[in-house]
């Protein structure tokens, strides 16, 4: 037809492959199954490779602008790995996301040498690596919350942590130092008990000695409840294209936790807005769910970087 139609000159074509990302799909049809027979939760499932889905899980333009630009154009079918497109986000997200402390897997630490009724606040920075990012202010108090697995009554080899008779730095805050735990009726630890050194405010030790691990912790008076949902691969293979797609979806694909710790200004999380949660990884406040009396954070990312490390 073109050789017949009058033009000053033949239009190029220029042809190219349909990108591929591994532990996904990318078929449309196989995606509107997904959908329709509700193995997610819609085309904004945040495990969906659909960009509404990866807004939602917290990608931002610039890092899949980045992706697409350091993968090119290839006129051959490619699969790139999943963990590129994650390389690219935290590259983005360590930039721009300002830190905050959130506790996952809360416990009770109790101070038991704080003086009971008292308050007092620090200053943390919002980004070490941007100090015009300024400040915010946080509590601090006898009773904290911290990560269960920041305890452990036997340390095994290379452990830091609070264990008894071991110092710790609480972010910012003090070190203090593990005297010992309660547990239930059925053996399980519900509280630890340290004692804090009231010279190190800040975190810093006047004598000079040694502290090998800092954790993060919430206040216990000031913090507020979240749900945190930890989303991984929709699918447990690589090219679940090579399989019937439906048998090789990902069980462990999303993982729910409520009652999480985390610091009051989180409640004005804006829909979209990233933060680092402190040794967690990036999440972002869900664009659909999250309220001020119901905050909803979506892990975008581990802080764990595989790909960079290959």
């Amino acid at each position: 037809m073109i050789e017949h139609v009058d033009l000053p000159a033949k239009p190029r074509q220029i042809e190219f492959a349909r990108l591929g990302i591994n532990y996904t799909v990318m078929s449309k049809r196989k995606l509107r199954k997904l959908v329709e027979d509700h193995y997610v939760s819609g085309w904004d499932d945040p495990r969906m490779p659909t960009i509404c889905g990866l807004r939602r899980r917290g990608y931002t333009p610039t890092s899949i602008r980045n992706f697409c630009e350091r993968i090119g154009v290839s006129k051959v079918n490619s699969t790139v790995e999943y963990g590129f497109l994650e390389h690219c986000l935290r590259e983005d997200l360590n930039e721009h996301a300002q830190r905050v402390m959130a506790v996952l897997h809360p416990m009770k630490l109790i101070l038991t040498n704080y003086p009971e009724g008292q308050t007092e606040t620090f200053e943390v920075e919002n980004n070490p690596g941007k100090p015009e990012d300024g400040t915010r202010t946080v509590s601090f108090s006898r009773e904290l919350w911290i990560e269960q697995e920041d305890f452990m009554e036997e340390p095994v080899k290379g452990y830091f942590r609070l264990f008894p008779g071991n110092e710790v730095r609480l972010k910012t805050a003090y070190v203090v130092r593990c005297t010992g735990c309660k547990k239930d009726e059925n053996g399980n630890v519900v509280e630890v008990y340290a004692e804090y050194d009231p010279q190190t405010r800040g975190g810093n030790t006047p004598d000079g000695r040694k502290v090998k691990s800092t954790i993060h912790w919430a206040d216990a008076q000031t913090s507020i409840d979240a749900e945190v949902r930890l989303y991984g691969n929709l699918f447990a293979v690589p090219d679940p294209d090579a399989h019937e797609f439906l048998e090789v979806l990902n069980p462990d694909s999303l993982e729910v936790l409520t009652g999480c710790k985390v610091e009051p200004s989180l409640a004005q999380a804006k829909p979209g807005q990233s933060f680092q949660f402190m040794r967690q990884g990036y999440f972002c406040a869900d664009n659909r769910d999250s309220t001020p009396q119901h905050p909803v954070f979506n892990r975008s990312v581990s802080l764990k970087d595989g790909f960079k490390r290959k």
